[in-house]
């Protein structure tokens, strides 16, 4: 295998980024190496060479949605470079507002779109996608409840059943679009966890 060169590496990130955009619009599931090339400007023998194969370029693309999900949960873990521990209704209500924003409505389906095809296709491009993106969850949300107890079973079972509400929750409102009942589903559970407001941002 060659090594790529700075112009291969910039132009495969130019690229990747451009085949990203096309990823949300159109989804992963059904992607077809022409009319993706034809859409982004470039041939389906670039990409190939660049990426290796149509399963490498599904794989970065889904390593580039992870990033995304990545700069959140480094968002979530530093609000203001403070300590988040004990904060577990306050970070789930601001994981909450951020899924239920329209503007990621595309991103949260290709998540989606990744997380059930890794289950189905557990050998393929998607392979750990799902248990990866739980991880990454499971471990902001531990970081929001206290040091003391965040390595309990107990603190274990309240943080999966968070995820599992968010997640849930998510899938609803993907579906219906409903914002409103979503979100006070998403409340009820946050009554059990302590104060916080959701703010949702519908636009």
């Amino acid at each position: 295998m060659s090594v790529q060169g700075p112009a291969q590496s910039a132009r495969r990130t130019e690229l990747l980024e451009a085949a990203y955009r096309y990823a949300l619009e159109h989804g992963l599931s059904d992607l077809s190496l022409r009319p993706l090339a034809a859409a982004i400007g470039s041939s389906p023998r670039v990409l190939l060479f660049l990426f290796g194969s149509k399963n490498g370029l599904v794989r970065a693309l889904l390593t580039r949605a992870r990033a995304d999900e990545l700069a959140l949960i480094r968002a979530l873990r530093e609000p203001g470079g403070q300590d988040v521990g004990g904060r577990l209704a306050d970070v789930t209500a601001q994981v909450w507002s951020w899924l239920a924003a329209q503007d990621h409505r595309a991103l949260l389906t290709l998540w989606m779109e990744g997380y059930s095809r890794s289950l189905i296709d557990p050998g393929g491009p998607w392979a750990g996608f799902a248990s990866a993106t739980v991880e990454d969850w499971l471990a902001v949300l531990a970081d929001a409840q206290p040091s003391a107890q965040r390595h309990t079973s107990s603190a274990l079972a309240e943080r999966t059943l968070v995820l599992a509400v968010l997640r849930g929750a998510l899938l609803d409102l993907l579906a219906t679009g409903d914002v409103e009942r979503t979100t006070a589903a998403v409340q009820v559970q946050l009554r059990g966890l302590g104060p916080a407001i959701i703010r949702s941002r519908t636009r």
